[in-house]
């Protein structure tokens, strides 16, 4: 659906090219989140950038549908309902010519985006008055240290305070993007909201990038959210014990690709702070010699569908996906997937960390060797 949809995008006008780009971009930062946006906002989108309708239209009509369906509302369609939405906020938000850097922007645009969102568990536009941890694949299950709930105003003030007193003159290109990352990862680090942090950041970081002359607007947080998040991720984690270090590399390579027309290979499994992804790499490469009817150490002449193993290879690149998602991707029904999926877990090849809604799955060690 979504490959269609920047088919799509793609063939407009010229004079649509720009609401193109902030819909593809809307749409692919739910991605940081494990959501996929419906058919039906595919399509009122679509009419959107044909100027057809205005994006008070897609808001109302997106707003319409979901009450029609509330008797109906299952976890899955709710996820579903938070992309819709979210993605127009973002899409209006983006469109508008408007910026004030300051906290108070940060907190208005975290509110335009949930205060849609009838189920959100948090106070939308408002600074946490709680600590959290949150288990992150890219860190094996650990947890960045977030900035404390007492702390928030007062770490908010004092970044803004020294990011709106650096003097940029004189700076090359590259020096100025590293040094608006680098104020980009200690924003997202201080994790001022309960949920909805990493779509916050990207909106506002985009709107900031514009007040340099950068255009934004093109397929990388589109194509490359979940890369993103993860990147501040691994900026702001340290593990001396076990010799893992926060680093700005990756974050680099992202914001080089988007604003210094680099060619940086961004793949999620290279950010892992273990040899986790070399394990999920062999199991592809064992499970695509079973295909071939050949022995190997998961045991036997198991015979595997080059389906499943596509499937475990989008598993290892995106262990949040959703069966959605999965289902979309292979073009086989969502039963189907469910079947592969327990199959694999009954084989011992992944296992499911956390809930539905938040976890991931992992891909673990070598199977059972006894089935």
């Amino acid at each position: 659906m979504i490959d269609d949809f920047e088919e799509y995008i793609r063939q407009g006008e010229p004079s649509q090219k720009e609401k193109s780009q902030i819909w593809q971009t809307a749409i692919g930062l739910q991605q940081v989140d494990g959501l996929t946006p419906s058919a039906y906002l595919i399509e009122t989108a679509k009419e959107n950038i044909e100027g057809k309708i205005t994006i008070d239209e897609v808001k109302y009509r997106i707003g319409s549908y979901y009450k029609q369906q509330t008797n109906r509302k299952t976890v899955e369609s709710e996820r579903t309902e938070e992309a819709d939405k979210v993605s127009a906020s973002i899409t209006e938000i983006l469109s508008e010519k408007t910026f004030t850097f300051s906290p108070a922007e940060l907190l208005s645009i975290h509110k335009r985006l949930f205060t849609c969102i009838e189920n959100i568990t948090v106070k939308v536009g408002k600074i946490r008055d709680y600590n959290i941890t949150k288990n992150e694949w890219v860190l094996n299950g650990k947890t960045v240290y977030y900035a404390s709930a007492d702390t928030i105003n007062a770490t908010l003030e004092y970044d803004f305070r020294q990011e709106k007193n650096f003097n940029y003159k004189g700076l090359s290109k590259r020096e100025i993007v590293e040094h608006i990352a680098n104020f980009i990862s200690g924003l997202w680090q201080i994790h001022a909201f309960g949920e909805g942090n990493t779509r916050t950041i990207a909106v506002f970081t985009i709107k900031y990038l514009r007040t340099f002359g950068f255009e934004v607007e093109n397929d990388m947080f589109a194509k490359h959210s979940w890369y993103f998040r993860n990147a501040l991720v691994r900026a702001n984690y340290n593990d001396y014990q076990h010799k893992v270090y926060a680093t700005p590399e990756y974050l680099m390579r992202f914001f080089g690709n988007l604003l210094l027309d680099e060619n940086n290979e961004l793949k999620n499994r290279h950010l892992r702070i273990d040899a986790n992804n070399k394990v999920a790499e062999e199991q592809i490469v064992a499970l695509n010699m079973e295909e071939g009817g050949q022995k190997n150490e998961l045991g036997g002449q198991k015979k595997w569908s080059e389906k499943v193993v596509r499937l475990l290879e989008l598993i290892t690149e995106k262990p949040d996906i959703t069966r959605k998602e999965l289902s979309e991707a292979l073009k086989i029904n969502p039963s189907a997937i469910q079947k592969h999926l327990e199959k694999l877990k009954k084989e011992g090849i992944i296992s499911r960390e956390g809930s539905d809604k938040k976890g991931f799955w992992k891909v673990t060690t070598k199977g059972n060797n006894n089935k």
